[in-house]
């Protein structure tokens, strides 16, 4: 069987990495892709023209064009959780398989938390920036962690390794979300609103869909204390930028810190990043290696399962595979 890698070369080496990459030469027909750039629709059906299989990367979009043009398509098998990027209304009426890999970067994105929490308190960053630019910073009075109260909005893997630790280190940890059962003791389940109203640090870690576009808006920062940090994990489809923006000139709020934003790849947009009390980082929370070769191993399994004529983990649209190997 025929399978195409979409990721560039360097994406292959950051986000799916050579285990993996050798593991899949011996199962299937291997075709990489060796642009520099993502591949656009066009690309994507001229490149895969003869495939049964495609594992994408995050930056390649599989719009309904795509599974119209590729009638020995069966299956398209994405490298992350998110699958925003792929037309699955379109892939099921095509009869095609859409899966999505398994969340193995918790880890990694909850020591970047840790790092953005303790920046945020203790001004790293911009000490650093005033060294490097040949500057004595300026000396200010930080934050212990330990003994703050932290507020996490979405309580799904992430939140659920992410608030014992806060809670080993001393902070009362407040949870915010409706569809979620809370049921460690250590950890006190509000409302959104309340918990806004009492965290020092608010943490965004809940799902991006229409339900929570702009979750984060302007009556949202008006309800934080003006002490208050935000710090977004998330996607930035869940904040108003704009009133985030605002609330942070106006000094309505202490600070910020992001790796998700709405520019291009889900980055944080450079309007935001730019402003002297926000920390920002292009997206890495994880990009790690355990990180990314646990997401890259699981699409191999998908492609074992697949060989065996078997509906793989991650699938999101089993009931319209028809296409079957």
């Amino acid at each position: 069987m025929k399978l195409l890698l979409t990721h560039t070369p360097q994406s292959r080496r950051q986000y799916y990495g050579a285990k993996p990459l050798q593991l899949l030469r011996g199962l299937v027909e291997l075709t990489t892709y060796e642009g520099d750039t993502p591949l656009d629709p066009q690309g994507l059906i001229a490149a895969a023209h003869d495939v049964e299989l495609i594992i994408v990367d995050r930056s390649t979009s599989v719009p309904g064009e795509v599974f119209a043009g590729l009638p020995n398509l069966r299956a398209v098998m994405r490298t992350a959780v998110d699958i925003r990027t792929i037309d699955v209304e379109a892939a099921s009426r095509a009869g095609i398989l859409v899966t999505r890999a398994e969340p193995g970067f918790v880890r990694s994105v909850v020591e970047l938390a840790l790092g953005f929490l303790v920046d945020l308190s203790r001004g790293v960053s911009r000490a650093t920036a005033s060294y490097h630019a040949g500057e004595i910073p300026e000396i200010r009075v930080g934050r212990q962690l330990a003994g703050g109260t932290v507020g996490i909005i979405g309580y799904g893997r992430i939140a659920r390794y992410l608030a014992p630790v806060l809670a080993s280190i001393g902070m009362t940890v407040l949870v915010s979300d409706p569809y979620a059962q809370v049921d460690d003791p250590r950890f006190i389940k509000l409302p959104m609103d309340d918990l806004l109203g009492r965290a020092d640090y608010i943490v965004c870690l809940a799902i991006a869909n229409e339900e929570t576009e702009n979750l984060l808006d302007a009556a949202a920062f008006a309800r934080m204390k003006p002490d208050a940090f935000f710090v977004n994990l998330s996607r930035g489809n869940l904040v108003d930028e704009a009133a985030l923006a605002a609330a942070l000139r106006e000094g309505r709020i202490a600070g910020a810190a992001m790796d998700v934003g709405r520019a291009p790849d889900q980055m944080p947009s450079p309007e935001l990043a730019r402003l002297p009390n926000v920390i920002a980082t292009p997206h890495i929370g994880g990009l790690t290696p355990p990180a990314s070769e646990s997401q890259a191993m699981d699409t191999v399994r998908q492609v074992q399962a697949l060989l065996k004529g078997e509906v793989p983990p991650g699938a999101v649209n089993a009931a319209s595979w028809t296409r079957r190997p």
